[in-house]
């Protein structure tokens, strides 16, 4: 039977399970929209419509992060529609997130004649995805979907791009030649070898102050698993790389956190001092390092353990690169290792850092309960108060942003996978629609999102499609009334000359109900508590909008104002 390009585009959806289809309508791939309809009406496919592209590559991104399945998103119209995608599909890209993205493009016979919405698509989107293709066959449909999935979820994982010429769509061929998954992406990942293990074995053995650092690659339910049983058996403290602090159980007594510029200074510390550091899928890229010794200890033996190989060694030589799949490395040494009868010399070592990460924590509440007297809300007291109240099963998204970034090693991550942020793209207006496709993919568990009135504002719109499907996730807005990260600079930097850093926004509780959300207004922290509450109780998406002090403000990238520092 003949069918058109547009039904086959949804026949390959569903043949590779696709749930959600997240995405905004136009008239360049009406075929696939039409075939969509069918294919609701039998219930195997769900379309979730979006208010502007970028927010739905954001909530494909999430619910792929979340679900470990790809994320769908389809752009309806060539030209803008497809422009609006970029914003998303870079964000994508920089966390490694299998986004299939799919956009309609001009008639095959109207391309590079300056057509009405015309843009080169095909360039446009390749520098910010693993690969990108354009269709020109009909029939050719069917394997240019299996690439796609196949490209997205093979390790490194990462972002596609499909455009589908509205011609192309509404020709029709005979076409069988839809795979199940299972045909065609069958394959293993390497193993380390015996005697790589027997390498880290021995330095391991040697050493006096070893410290691991994990990452994104252990970041599943699996991954937590194997990663606390190492770290039980070797006795050695546990940080987590910027964006990750949800790969070990926050009350962990081997969790110290995040390290690096961005983390806190326990486990900052210990990287620093540490002979020999054991990473286990992570790149040791900018957020952790910034590239440079002053975040990691120069002399320090690296053992990297990465799938991506071309990752082992980039940014800082290593004494031992390994080319694994990380969560199978990790429990080849835990078998390895308690085998093994020898002492270590670094008992000290872990007792101590355990006691400095007690420490600690105790100091950063008694911190925040000293600021409870001030007349305006403290990030510090929010975030202890948030502690307090956030089930620990929730599923927390953050933007970028000077607040965002003071957040992230200051909640508590009580499973894998409840941590989603831009990571190294530092994208503000991430946070709410991530949070949306979180939410989809796990609907069990309450999703908070934390933003700033900026990034807020940003991404507004799509309270649309959060009461239009009925998505309930509860958005935080931490009020300050400006772009934190650039005023902190002015302030610090540029003898507070300011301009461009003030905003003004509309109350937020109060566009919310407009949009037929719950909104929720709180100016102290009693009220936070008792509204959130409230709202994790609710049965619609929920707005809170926090007066947050707007001169409690933090310059993260000192680094990048050296020149500016007095001497």
């Amino acid at each position: 039977m003949k069918i058109s390009g547009g039904q086959a585009i949804v026949e390959s959806l569903k043949t590779e399970n696709v749930k959600y289809v997240f995405g905004l309508i136009g008239s360049a791939t009406m075929e696939v929209f039409d075939a969509l309809y069918d294919a609701e009406k039998q219930q195997k496919l769900k379309f979730i419509g979006v208010r502007d592209e970028r927010a739905g590559v954001h909530m494909a991104d999430g619910y792929a992060r979340a679900s470990d399945l790809p994320g769908v998103i389809l752009a309806g119209q060539n030209g803008p529609g497809a422009t609006n995608l970029t914003t998303g599909l870079a964000q994508a890209a920089a966390a490694y997130s299998p986004v299939i993205s799919l956009a309609g493009s001009l008639s095959l016979n109207h391309q590079y004649r300056n057509a009405f919405q015309e843009v080169d698509q095909q360039a446009l989107f390749t520098p910010i995805t693993k690969k990108t293709w354009s269709a020109t066959q009909v029939k050719r449909l069917p394997e240019m979907m299996r690439e796609a999935f196949r490209v997205a979820l093979s390790p490194r994982q990462g972002p596609v791009h499909l455009n589908l010429p509205r011609d192309v769509l509404s020709q029709e061929a005979e076409m069988t030649d839809f795979q199940a998954p299972s045909d065609y992406r069958g394959y293993h990942f390497p193993a380390a070898s015996e005697e790589s293990i027997n390498q880290v074995m021995q330095l391991l053995q040697q050493a006096k102050k070893p410290v691991i650092i994990a990452g994104g690659g252990l970041k599943n339910d699996s991954g937590q698993k194997a990663l606390i049983a190492l770290a039980e058996s070797l006795q050695i403290p546990v940080t987590l790389s910027p964006g990750h602090g949800d790969v070990m159980p926050f009350d962990h007594p081997l969790t110290m956190g995040q390290m690096g510029p961005r983390g806190n200074p326990v486990a900052s510390e210990l990287v620093k001092q540490a002979d020999v550091i054991l990473t286990l899928g992570t790149r040791l890229g900018f957020n952790s390092t910034f590239y440079s010794y002053d975040n990691i200890n120069a002399k320090a033996k690296i053992i990297q353990v990465e799938i991506e190989p071309t990752a082992i060694g980039r940014y800082f030589p290593t004494a031992l690169g390994i080319w694994a799949d990380v969560i199978g490395f990790v429990q080849q040494l835990t078998e390895r290792w308690q085998k093994n009868k020898e002492k270590t010399a670094y008992q000290q070592w872990h007792q101590q850092a355990i006691e400095d990460r007690k420490n600690y924590l105790s100091s950063r509440d008694q911190q925040a309960q000293q600021l409870l007297t001030n007349e305006f809300i403290q990030p510090a007291s929010l975030f202890w108060k948030l502690r307090q109240t956030l089930p620990k099963n929730a599923a927390i998204t953050m933007d970028a942003g000077t607040l965002c970034l003071q957040a992230t090693d200051a909640l508590n991550y009580g499973q894998s996978k409840s941590l989603f942020t831009p990571l190294d793209f530092g994208l503000v207006g991430f946070s709410f629609a991530c949070g949306l496709g979180v939410k989809l993919a796990q609907p069990e568990r309450p999703v908070i999102s934390l933003m700033g009135d900026g990034g807020f504002g940003m991404t507004i719109a799509d309270l649309s499609t959060a009461v239009s499907y009925g998505i309930n996730t509860i958005t935080i807005v931490m009020n300050n009334q400006c772009w934190g990260a650039e005023k902190a600079y002015q302030r610090d930097f540029f003898n507070e000359r300011y301009i461009g850093a003030d905003i003004q926004s509309p109350p937020f509780d109060k566009v919310a109900e407009l949009y037929g959300a719950s909104g929720f207004k709180a100016q102290s922290l009693d009220e936070l508590q008792d509204v959130l509450k409230v709202a994790l109780e609710n049965d619609k998406p929920s707005v809170i909008d926090v007066s947050v002090d707007p001169k409690a403000l933090y310059s993260f990238r000192r680094d990048s104002f050296t020149h500016r520092t007095k001497k």
